[in-house]
């Protein structure tokens, strides 16, 4: 399996040319969702660099001069559930990490297969690498990276409860630059890509996905009424008629502290019972339309709005 390397600076010409009058600037923060940190870890973490800011849900640090000595993907494979990495030379990376009981790799395949949007397994974990390059991004480098993550982190969750919605989001970061045959059809659509949530747009932005491609995927895509979105009163409903055996089974894990993880295949569950998806995360709405688009159909509706 391809990866990216310990610093996404694959060769020489990756970064700037420094000409001793400006720095260069690297951002790298790693995010321990599900569990925290214990005192073994940190110490490890700690002989990768003297200066990061390590607590037991996190791992920030920036460069100016110099790299970081780390491996963020290995890091992330041992330790962590979340990290992104931003430079002012128009590098940007995210990696999520998510246990493979919540999605698997066939479903992530299905949309993401190759740098610089690609899904392996790791484990028990699945792992989505996400990696955008793009020389003129320094026009646009904000150095304020607190709170990027944060703004985007809640896709990792949705991934979770069964919402595919970032993975074809990565399938169009995929195809925008026309490196893949006109003629390949797209894979399945998730609802509710006309109406995405304020983390999934940060994940595009992040990304720097077309919005115009990503409106012309919308138009295929049927209205999303699951989830965390539904009627409380439905929700209800669905949860008095799980079998007793099923919630002690939820409660148990609550309270040995997968609380995340419980959530997140309830809702997954939630989904499926009410019809709103199948298995690969599209709707009937979807299956009825007709045929997938090809990637060309989908170049050229974008071309269209462009105008």
């Amino acid at each position: 399996m391809s990866r990216i390397g310990k610093c996404p600076r694959a060769g020489a010409d990756s970064g700037p040319v420094n000409d001793g009058r400006v720095s260069e600037y690297q951002y790298y923060d790693f995010r321990a969702i599900d569990r925290p940190l214990d005192e073994q870890q940190m110490a490890e973490l700690r002989t990768l660099s003297t200066r990061a800011e390590i607590t037991r849900t996190s791992f920030t640090n920036s460069y100016q001069w110099g790299d970081f000595k780390g491996d963020p993907l290995a890091m992330v494979e041992e330790y962590f559930d979340a990290h992104l990495y931003n430079t002012n030379w128009g590098t940007r990376q995210l990696v999520l990490r998510l246990p493979l009981r919540l999605l698997d790799l066939e479903t992530a395949q299905q949309y993401c297969w190759a740098e610089p949007a690609e899904a392996y397994q790791s484990g028990d974990n699945l792992i989505l690498n996400f990696f955008s390059e793009d020389p003129d991004g320094v026009e646009d480098f904000d150095r304020d990276d607190d709170g990027w993550l944060d703004s985007i982190v809640d896709v990792r969750d949705q991934l979770a409860a069964g919402d595919h919605r970032a993975l074809y989001l990565a399938w169009l970061f995929l195809i925008q630059d026309g490196e893949f045959g006109d003629e390949a059809t797209e894979p399945p659509v998730p609802a509710g890509l006309g109406d995405l949530t304020g983390a999934l747009q940060e994940f595009a932005e992040f990304l720097r996905i077309d919005p115009d491609l990503i409106a012309a995927a919308a138009q295929g895509s049927a209205p999303d009424a699951s989830g965390a979105a539904a009627d409380p009163a439905r929700l209800a409903d669905w949860i008095a008629q799980l079998p007793a055996a099923d919630k002690d089974t939820a409660l148990l894990g609550l309270l040995q502290g997968d609380g995340l993880a419980v959530t997140a295949e309830l809702r997954q569950r939630f989904r499926a019972d009410t019809g709103t998806t199948d298995d690969t995360g599209t709707t009937a709405d979807d299956a009825a339309a007709g045929k997938p688009r090809t990637i060309g159909e989908l170049l050229d509706v974008a071309e269209s709005l462009r105008r």
